[in-house]
């Protein structure tokens, strides 16, 4: 009987301590599982914290892009959208109307029917002018025209002919107009002329064809570099390069006034014929 109740008494002891166990892991489980989940979850918002600025740093960047280049756009009526409270003002004719406030400008501009343009932005206060919408459109030809007309900065392009020294005259006709051609494009021209083989063609004689060449381009054209014996003298060579503007300017000045020059010597000496027939 003893013994009975003995062996009861150790299985309820044993059953006891599972549930116990059993007990302590759940209890284990839900206190470590937050902790657990805790750097996923701050993994995630990590990364979309970092999409989110860089989303919203890229569009800012382009938003400012786009600003700078609507700034940076040509000639343009402002229209009433003007920032400054005071502002120097100019009106169609050019003259300087001082500075005045935002609200009058903006109704000289209803009384005279004109438009509002931004002169100069980097004064203290900004300069604008009021014109007319005829004055805006010849404004923007003449500063499309400017930059037509300004010079393109970039490396200088090098175009290479070689011919021998006893080329016909066609065929020098021909490569004449094709350095004609470069040139006009801005291109500056190294030619060789080697000496013909079994033929004694001496120097002078290749500088003469050098000169022939050139003579066919006035003014638009000079040596950069003028004939030099290369290829140990087997061959000369030199390189033509398009006038500058102010070459082109100081030529044609020049011109003038030999032609002025020739005109009043020739009337001077008409004069004296007079005298002297009298």
């Amino acid at each position: 009987m003893a013994a009975l109740f003995l062996k009861r008494l150790t299985l309820q002891t044993v059953k006891s301590e599972n549930s116990c166990v059993r007990c302590f892991g759940k209890h284990i489980v839900q206190k470590t599982a937050p902790a657990q989940s805790s750097p996923i979850a701050s993994a995630l918002r990590l990364s979309f914290l970092i999409h989110a600025e860089a989303f919203s740093t890229t569009e800012d960047t382009q938003n400012e892009g786009k600003k700078k280049k609507k700034s940076q756009t040509a000639f343009s009526n402002v229209g009433r959208k003007i920032s400054q409270r005071i502002i120097h003002l100019f009106d169609e004719k050019g003259n300087d109307m001082g500075n005045m406030h935002r609200a009058d400008v903006i109704r000289l501009m209803d009384e005279r029917e004109l438009r509002l343009v931004q002169r100069n932005a980097s004064t203290e206060p900004a300069e604008y002018q009021l014109m007319t919408g005829l004055q805006i459109l010849q404004e923007r030809q003449r500063l499309r025209e400017m930059k037509k007309a300004s010079p393109k900065t970039g490396p200088t392009l090098t175009k290479e002919l070689t011919f021998s020294s006893n080329i016909g005259q066609h065929d020098l006709d021909t490569k004449t107009k094709q350095i004609q051609q470069w040139i006009k494009k801005e291109r500056q021209v190294r030619i060789t002329i080697k000496k013909g083989k079994n033929v004694d063609v001496s120097e002078n004689k290749v500088e003469e064809i050098f000169h022939q060449i050139l003579q066919t381009m006035p003014g638009i054209a000079t040596f950069l570099s003028r004939p030099q014996a290369v290829q140990g003298g087997k061959a000369l060579m030199c390189v033509l390069r398009p006038l500058s503007k102010n070459e082109e300017k100081a030529r044609g000045e020049t011109q003038k006034t030999q032609k002025r020059d020739t005109l009043n010597q020739d009337h001077g000496n008409d004069k004296e014929s007079n005298v002297l027939h009298q």
